[in-house]
């Protein structure tokens, strides 16, 4: 009787995880998320094998690496900058989403190679619905000995008469619960590379996993609304009519007394912006997911308006066009954050950097690729791996104020990406700069670095011409300070 006891309450142990604390209760339940990401891992029976970029949400988490290498000759697998991010958000609604991205694979010395390698997993809830997706995942350029090959979901590809490998590997499970509310789970793996036969000192049985991405969510039965008094409608402007001067619709967070109802802003639209040559607004490695809509309690609106980039603390963050920079500050959802407006009247918000360039003045006009700040988590996202939150809110729109932002994930795959300098080793780039705390206080203005912060992200190399310019130049100092560089004699 006690065994049979033990099984029935690890039963329902297991009953109440699927289908979220509180069941279907008048008072309503709280939806469940989770995700997990690894950006690659090799298994080997009978052995340790090796991983890199593996980690799980809640809490959010992020992870960076310069490369990858296994063995240590990187003679099985070898690879550029790898990076993975993870965030999960529970309550009324639950959001998760997972990203794991590797550039440049080559395994077995080339004969499987692939520029990216990028996996991506979203799950989300609404009411008692669950559901997920696995766009953006990706393989590109994928060549198999000295052929190349073709990518699609569970794509199989043979190799060599010692084993095969499976493109866009993917699987969901769908389940219900007491309410009728719904659950979804789903993964993918990029890239898996199995081994029927031994090869390249891997045993049969081996497997080489690249971009891996999973994300988990069990939607909540709600309470029934409250009555909510109508209140005074403020009236928007005509977007014809818009100032010269923009000003910036600012988040706020709820009162938590009167929570509002959840709302959405824009969705499935996409605007074409048209104002010139767009880069991404992350000069180097980072990772981001599409996570636009998601929900969040304590904001205004209670959904994300964009997505969140995750880069090293102090990445350079960069104009994303040609246009006019404002409302440069703090605010207490976006910590320091600024707009940018492009030529064609669309607005860019970007917030919790860790400091700003001299360039984030209100009313500068800059160019696509110069530098506005550096990446951080201030305002709400303490606690929260560095990131830059970046929304797009296009010109048609504006009349809508803060809600009319619309899904930047597709801009953003779009948009240039640049990154010749890697930010492998934070500590020894902050140190070359000259910054001396590694993580500036909010609001903190860096107005010791204009050579680092002048540089140009279109101009490849200029961060690290700024960057050896001024570690000469320190160089120098230190060696008059020492004597052992004499000043040049004036001129009679």
């Amino acid at each position: 009787m006690g065994k049979r006891l033990t099984i029935l309450v690890a039963l329902a142990g297991l009953l109440v995880l699927l289908t979220g604390a509180g069941g279907a209760g008048g008072a309503g339940s709280t939806a469940g998320a989770s995700a997990r990401a690894v950006a690659i891992r090799v298994i080997v029976p009978g052995q340790a094998g090796a991983e890199a970029g593996s980690i799980s949400s809640p809490p959010y988490h992020a992870a960076f690496g310069s490369a990858f290498a296994y063995p240590s000759d990187g003679s099985v697998v070898s690879t550029g900058s790898i990076s993975a991010s993870v965030s999960s958000d529970s309550g009324a609604a639950g959001t998760a989403a997972a990203t794991s991205e590797v550039q440049s694979l080559s395994l077995f010395g080339g004969e499987i190679t692939a520029g990216t390698i990028k996996g991506v997993a979203h799950g989300s809830t609404r009411g008692r619905a669950a559901r997920g997706d696995f766009a953006g995942a990706t393989v590109s350029s994928l060549t198999v000995l000295g052929v190349a090959a073709a990518v699609a979901p569970n794509g199989r590809v043979s190799v060599g008469d010692w084993g095969y490998l499976v493109t866009l590997e993917q699987g969901t499970d769908t389940s219900s619960g007491a309410g009728g509310t719904q659950g979804f789970h789903g993964f993918v793996t990029a890239l898996a590379v199995h081994l029927t036969a031994p090869h390249g000192a891997l045993p049969a049985g081996s497997e080489i996993q690249v971009g891996y991405a999973e994300a988990n969510v069990q939607s909540s039965v709600a309470p029934p609304p409250k009555p909510i008094a109508p209140g005074p409608v403020a009236k928007q402007p005509a977007h014809a009519k818009q100032k010269q001067t923009p000003v910036a619709p600012e988040p706020t967070k709820n009162s938590r007394s009167s929570p509002p109802l959840v709302t959405q802003g824009p969705t499935g639209l996409a605007p074409r912006l048209t104002a010139g040559g767009y880069v991404f607004p992350v000069y180097g490695p980072s990772s981001f997911g599409d996570s636009f809509g998601a929900f969040r309690g304590d904001v205004a609106g209670n959904w994300h308006h964009g997505d969140d980039i995750f880069a090293a603390l102090g990445a350079p963050i960069l104009a994303c066009a040609d246009g006019l920079v404002f409302s440069v500050g703090w605010n207490d959802v976006g910590g320091n954050r600024l707009w940018l407006r492009d030529s064609q009247g669309n607005e860019f918000y970007y917030a919790h950097l860790s400091a700003f360039t001299p360039l984030a003045r209100n009313g500068m006009h800059v160019k696509a690729g110069e530098m506005l700040g550096f990446v951080g988590n201030t305002g709400d996202a303490q606690g929260t791996p560095p990131h830059l939150h970046f929304e797009v809110h296009p010109a048609p729109l504006l009349f809508m104020g803060y809600d009319g932002a619309v899904n930047p994930t597709g801009y953003l795959e779009a948009w240039k990406h640049l990154q010749d300098v890697r930010f492998s080793n934070v500590a020894s780039w902050l140190a070359k700069t000259g910054i001396a705390d590694p993580a500036p206080k909010p609001a903190a203005i860096l107005l010791q670095v204009s050579d680092i912060s002048q540089a140009s992200g279109l101009e490849p190399g200029s961060l690290q011409r700024a960057m050896s310019a001024h570690r000469r130049s320190a160089e120098a100092q230190v060696a008059r300070s020492l004597g052992l560089l004499r000043p040049r004699a004036r001129r009679p």
